[in-house]
């Protein structure tokens, strides 16, 4: 089995795996970090990561059918251009939403959002990284 040939019930729980332990990180680090009420930030983490997840399937879908067409490996670079084409979309999904729920401007929203991209940029890559590997042992263990 090649790794970009992925069920749906797999990339859901992929999604949801990053998504749960994100959140369980950044959610309590950003209210200390901002002042904000450990509330709207879980709220803020929540509906992000809400979008998040449904942006990580299609960005997914669409990265495992380029790998598929041009035939390429999941290379370190490969990884880190991925997790920056990840974290790029979801920014401009994201910021509107941001500038919305917390009542700033988008510029404060753009800054806050990097802040978060700087925490899921290589969280992003690390967890992929892992992913792969883990994923990488069980087809072959099959």
């Amino acid at each position: 089995m090649q790794i970009h040939h992925r069920s749906l019930s797999e990339r859901i729980f992929h999604a949801l795996a990053f998504e749960v332990l994100a959140i369980g990180i950044s959610a309590p680090l950003a209210a200390w970090i901002t002042g904000r009420s450990i509330m709207d930030m879980s709220i803020l983490t929540a509906v992000m990561a809400t979008i998040a997840v449904l942006w990580n399937m299609v960005y997914n879908w669409l990265f495992d059918r380029l790998q598929a067409h041009r035939g390429f490996d999941r290379t370190y670079w490969v990884r880190v251009g991925h997790a920056c084409g990840f974290e790029g979309g979801l920014i401009l999904i994201a910021i509107p939403f941001v500038a919305w729920w917390l009542d700033i401007s988008l510029w404060h929203a753009l800054v806050l959002d990097i802040g978060f991209v700087l925490f899921y940029l290589p969280y992003g890559f690390l967890f992929n990284l892992g992913y792969d590997k883990i994923r990488q042992n069980l087809v072959a263990a099959h």
